[in-house]
């Protein structure tokens, strides 16, 4: 394997990247069809899928260097997908 991508779908795409470039702090890398925006990362990538019936049925943890301060910069995701935020060494 060279890559993994974790998928979830959203009620309204426009509203959802609006969101998730809060959470990456930058746009999505790449639009590779209608619908469906990608943030790439070093082995892992992040897709969000224009598809009401399966919104807010994810869930994807993302680890970081202070979750106190990601949590103050972040609210819930739009369609209720489920975003852990992790730090090393916490439980």
């Amino acid at each position: 394997m060279t890559k993994i991508f974790s998928n979830f779908s959203c009620t309204d795409l426009e509203r959802s990247a609006h969101w998730y470039r809060t959470v990456f702090e930058r746009d999505a890398d790449q639009n590779p069809m209608e619908g469906l925006l990608e943030w790439h990362f070093a082995a892992a990538g992040f897709q969000l899928f224009q598809g009401a019936e399966n919104a807010g049925r994810g869930t994807v943890t993302i680890m970081v260097d202070d979750v106190r301060a990601e949590r103050k910069r972040l609210s819930g995701d739009p369609d209720g997908n489920l975003v852990v935020l992790a730090q090393q060494g916490h439980v």
